[in-house]
């Protein structure tokens, strides 16, 4: 018994320690894992500063235009980090810390912040985007619950796009249409029956389509169709205009109703020389003279920044949607600011 007695208070002391020794790695574990959150998180932060001083510095300088030429559109490549960024290795380790990132054009997508205004839907905006969803492949009444959607996440006072502000910008197609009188009885659609105005957002709590994935919550839109379409949609703060220089093929077709075909010669000619302005383009796509061209610019006021931070066994990635006013400029009131961030 003696003996039996020694054995079992040798293994309950074993089992404490070991228990204690798991506790303590687990701690140590836990504070290295947050150690290097908070170090790419700070690296992002960093990033996100840069590249508003790239596009601040391009605002001041890009003589009234923004296309894929200028330096904001070259993509940061995997990049080792300096060896000051600590990883939780030892001093004889070599950093593993890497950095990549991009700078996208925000309009370059189809807003679909565009297809209602005021919580009325437009229908020239709906046209555009079922134009869209066909060139897709997809079904193209998604058009419309979309845009009553967006109308049923809309106060009543919704702001000017931001590209009517610019003299290089054309107005936004449908803008200006449906009036207040519409109210609840619906949008006028000479095209087909009138289109169902949903309660705003003010008058129901039902919270807006504010991000593409909110689509998902709309009837019709499943995880594989909004997958397609995030390469071609965005959902900005304020309807704008496309910009020409940035635009794909498919989304210049649908804004312009015209076939892709033209929508891939118009990129093939600002591949040899960005369009000045909205005159230069006009006269340098030949449009069909049946195209009313309107909904476009050359200049841009939202861009994207899509960053990837790699640190030893873990990685950090960022999106986030940047605001350039017109009068952008690395200080003062006119310098572009970051409007959401998401980590994933």
């Amino acid at each position: 018994m003696a003996v039996i007695t020694a054995l079992l208070l040798t293994t309950l002391a074993v089992t404490i320690v070991a228990s204690l020794f798991w506790q303590q790695q687990v701690q140590v574990r836990s504070i290295e894992n947050q150690r290097t959150q908070l170090q790419k998180q700070w690296i992002l932060r960093g990033a996100l500063d840069w590249a508003r001083l790239i596009l601040d510095e391009s605002g001041k300088s890009n003589q009234g235009r923004d296309d894929l030429q200028q330096p904001w559109a070259v993509g940061l490549a995997e990049t080792r980090l300096d060896s000051y960024v600590e990883n939780g290795r030892s001093g004889a380790d070599a950093s593993d810390a890497t950095i990549t990132g991009k700078i996208i054009d925000a309009q370059s997508y189809f807003n679909l912040a565009g297809l209602a205004a005021n919580g009325v839907p437009q229908p020239e905006e709906i046209k555009a985007f079922e134009r869209l969803l066909t060139l897709l492949r997809i079904e193209p009444t998604l058009a419309r619950i979309a845009a009553a959607g967006m109308a049923a996440g809309q106060s009543k006072l919704m702001p000017a796009a931001a590209g009517e502000a610019n003299g290089t910008t054309a107005p936004v197609a449908g803008a200006q249409q449906g009036s207040q009188a519409a109210g609840q009885q619906g949008a006028v659609n000479p095209d087909g029956p009138p289109i169902a105005v949903q309660p705003t957002a003010a008058a129901t709590g039902q919270m807006g389509v504010t991000q593409v994935e909110d689509l998902l919550a709309l009837p019709g839109f499943t995880p594989e169709i909004v997958a397609k379409l995030k390469n071609f949609i965005i959902i900005l703060p304020v309807p704008t205009t496309i910009n020409v220089n940035t635009a794909s093929a498919e989304v210049l077709a649908a804004r312009f109703g015209v076939p892709i075909s033209t929508g891939q010669a118009i990129v093939a000619n600002r591949s040899t020389a960005a369009f000045k302005d909205t005159g230069d383009f006009s006269m340098r796509a030949q449009l069909p003279a049946t195209v009313t061209a309107t909904g476009f610019g050359v200049k841009t006021n939202y861009f994207i920044v899509d960053g990837r931070v790699k640190m030893s066994r873990a990685a950090l990635e960022v999106l986030a949607l940047i605001e350039r006013p017109n009068s952008g400029g690395p200080t003062g009131a006119g310098a572009s600011k970051v409007l959401w961030i998401h980590e994933n």
